[in-house]
């Protein structure tokens, strides 16, 4: 038995609107550590926190879509990843991610992000949902965050046209030399985003990876092909709004037969060993690469989160806990 102390984030209030480093409080307490005698419990040290943009949305004081749990004041979030403290332990010692109650057992020189969460949610969005096919012009909105880097190189794979948008020049020199994107833009320089996208797809778009909603989707819808697909994995620009923007061009599904659908990447997990096969092998041969912004400390975790809804992070966002 052992007395630790014990540092939280937890969520000061409800929020409205955009969401603050004060809506968040650090609260340190003391902890036991205390397994009984005999038991196969395992104590677990939280090395890793995620941050990730659907976080906004269960801030609000709402009840919470089906398959998730808003926070409520107090409250502290579910933990991401953790590693064992298995000293003298019959456990074998490996690096475990519970996403979502499920739990994913890896080798720890492999990075986090592209075999758990954000990885498994490009696959299933884009392979399950978007049905791409070689050759499709494929567009992928915040592009440089943690689905959106993974699902314009899973397009290059499959042999499709990519173009991503993002929010600054530095991430749009990531998206072209860095994760292989064949054309990317800022979307803050683009004052006529219809205009845009007929400059970058003159044919039209097979697959838009939707991630920001708002006029960026009402603009796609424009330029969308016959039988085009929309896997919608997020609406990033909607979160921070107490009256979300309304889209005025859903005709187009109608006139052009698109398929519009959401998804939540629960419902695939069951696909997880085929999507292992699929990745692994693309890691081991530098085809795969990842962007991680790393925030060191639990203290920086609401700077690291309310980061994400300003843009200020390069990358999948993650929280350093501990090194070990």
């Amino acid at each position: 038995m052992a007395q630790v102390r014990n540092k939280q984030v937890v969520l000061r209030d409800y929020v409205t609107g955009s969401p603050k480093e004060s809506d968040l409080n650090i609260v340190e307490s003391t902890i036991t550590l205390n397994l009984p005698q005999g038991s196969n419990q395992v104590l677990l040290k939280n090395l890793y926190l995620s941050c990730d943009p659907y976080m906004r949305i269960l801030m609000n004081k709402m009840e919470g879509p089906e398959g998730f749990h808003t926070f409520s004041p107090g409250s502290v979030s579910r933990v991401v990843f953790f590693l064992p403290l298995c000293q003298n332990s019959p456990f074998k010692c490996s690096f475990l991610c519970f996403e979502f109650g499920v739990r994913i057992r890896r080798s720890c020189c492999m990075l986090r992000s592209r075999s758990c969460m954000p990885g498994m949610t490009a696959y299933a969005g884009f392979f399950e949902v978007g049905t791409p096919k070689k050759g499709e012009n494929v567009f992928v909105s915040a592009a440089s965050g943690a689905v959106g880097q993974l699902v314009g190189q899973f397009a290059k794979l499959t042999g499709c046209h990519v173009v991503g948008s993002a929010g600054s020049k530095e991430k749009v020199d990531l998206l072209k030399n860095k994760l292989g994107f064949d054309e990317a833009f800022n979307y803050k320089e683009e004052p006529d985003l219809n205009a845009t996208l007929k400059r970058y797809f003159p044919e039209g778009i097979d697959i838009y990876f939707e991630n920001v909603g708002g006029k960026t989707l009402d603009a796609v819808l424009l330029n969308m092909r016959v039988h085009g697909r929309i896997p919608v994995c997020g609406m990033v620009s909607q979160y921070n709004l107490t009256q979300p923007e309304g889209i005025t061009n859903l005709a187009n599904l109608i006139f052009k037969r698109v398929r519009m659908q959401g998804f939540n990447v629960g419902d695939y997990y069951p696909l997880y060993p085929k999507f292992l096969e699929f990745i692994l092998p693309h890691i081991r041969e530098g085809k795969v690469v990842y962007v991680e912004d790393i925030a060191e400390g639990l203290e920086n975790g609401p700077a690291a989160l309310v980061g994400l809804y300003s843009g200020r992070n390069v990358g999948k966002q993650v929280l350093v806990v501990a090194r070990e």
